[in-house]
Parts: C-alpha cells; structure tokens; sequence
C-alpha cells in the first residue's frame, strides 16, 4: 500500500494517478493494481492490456470549506474521544466523509441524530464495499445521512478485516438501517451486532459465500433447464489484445 503526491505519476503505470485523483484532495492511497475488466485469467472484455490502479483519497487538509468545518468542530466538542474515533476525513466530489472506526459509531451517529447543529435525522442508505489488498480493513460500510432541518447530507465510512467482519448496528438509533444492514450482511459477509434478525434479504438463506464481494465467482450458476451451466464471463473466451 503506497501513497503518492498529486502530480507525481505511478512509476509502472502508463496513467497518471493525478487523472484519478478526486476534488479536493491531495494524496492517493494505492490499494491495488487492476489488470484488464476482470480478475482471474481470462478477459471477455477486449480490455486485457488495462492497467489501472485502485485508489482511494488520503485525507483532506483543513479547511475543508462551507458548513464542513462547522460540523467537524461540533462533533469535536461533541465527541470527548473525536481523535480516537475518527482516522481521517476526506472531501471528494462535493462529499463530506467521516472514516470512524467501529467501537465509537453508535456514540458518533447518536451525536449526528441528537445535536441541534447537526440533526441529521435520517439514515438514508447503508452500503458494502470489498478491497481484498487492504489487508485487516478489507470490508468497508459506507453510510449517508440526510439532515431534514438542514438539509445537508454527510457520509460515514467504517472498516473491519476479514477475519472479525463485525461493526456495531445502529439500528436502535435509525430504524431505517435495518433493510439496508441485513443486505449489506447478505451481499458482503458484515456481521451488524447488537441487533435482531440479522438474516438474508435477497439471496435464499442457504445461499453460499456473498456475491458482491470481489473474490467471488463472476457465473457459472446452474440455470434451470436441462442441467445446463452458465459459465463465468472469465472462462468464456478471451481476446488476444
């Protein structure tokens, strides 16, 4: 895992980490380096010779401009352990994000809903992501909050490793999460704690592994005529160039 300075270009890359780096910030973090559409050995895409980092935004210097740095310093007087439960902030593409780690999101969530400056009344959404090279933080959650008194809209993101993919549920302080945690759990493998009912919502409950995560097959699910396969989309064919 590397980081690099805006302008300075990625050494075997023939693409400039610059052209990937989003609005506002000024480092990247090089998580991964992606070879053609797909992983695996094959490519059905006509992309085989794609070279292209993964990169995700260092965090953002101060100030961050407009109501951000209002709410960063509310929720640092808010918060006596701000420091400790937040690793980094980044503002990208006109987005406020918070990078909190698991042990302090209900505490910084129920400061989000309850303060007057803040208010952010509703959990809009609760989303996964997989990077499979950011060894012990390979699960990301990523949530959006809206503030209906304000209205502005933030984001959080939380990370756990593979081997403990649990983070604490905030479903006691927004009902709202609950549909989107369980199928965060059902396409990603997080563990949602302290909540009831953590089961699938939309693959059947016997379905093995989590389809979204990058590590998992891309076909080859029976279909349900004559006992036919379809294949992978890696292992169908594959282009010379």
């Amino acid at each position: 895992m590397t980081t690099n300075p805006v302008n300075e270009p990625a050494a075997s890359n023939p693409n400039e980490e610059s052209a990937l780096l989003p609005v506002g910030a000024t480092e990247l973090e090089i998580v991964d380096v992606r070879h053609g559409m797909f992983h695996g050995s094959g490519d059905t895409s006509g992309y085989l010779g794609l070279v292209r980092p993964v990169a995700l935004a260092t965090a953002t210097p101060r100030p961050y401009g407009g109501w951000y740095d209002e709410a960063a310093d509310t929720l640092t007087g808010l918060l006596p352990d701000y420091a400790a439960a937040v690793d980094k902030v980044v503002v990208e593409h006109g987005d406020l994000t918070f990078h909190v780690r698991r042990e302090h999101l209900v505490d910084f969530v129920r400061a989000l809903r309850d303060d007057p400056a803040l208010r952010f009344e509703m959990c809009a959404s609760v989303s996964g992501v997989h990077y499979p090279h950011e060894t012990g933080r390979e699960l990301h959650a990523v949530y959006a909050f809206l503030s209906l008194t304000h209205n502005r809209r933030l984001r959080l993101e939380v990370t756990c490793p593979d081997l403990d993919p649990t983070i604490p549920s905030i479903m006691g302080i927004y009902p709202t999460a609950d549909w989107h945690e369980r199928e965060t759990f059902d396409f990603f493998g997080i563990v949602f704690t302290d909540r009831p009912d953590l089961t699938r919502i939309e693959m059947p409950d016997d379905w093995p592994g989590h389809p979204q995560r990058k590590d998992y097959p891309l076909g080859g699910i029976p279909v349900e005529y004559k006992g036919a396969e379809i294949p992978p989309p890696e292992t169908r064919r594959t282009y010379s160039g």
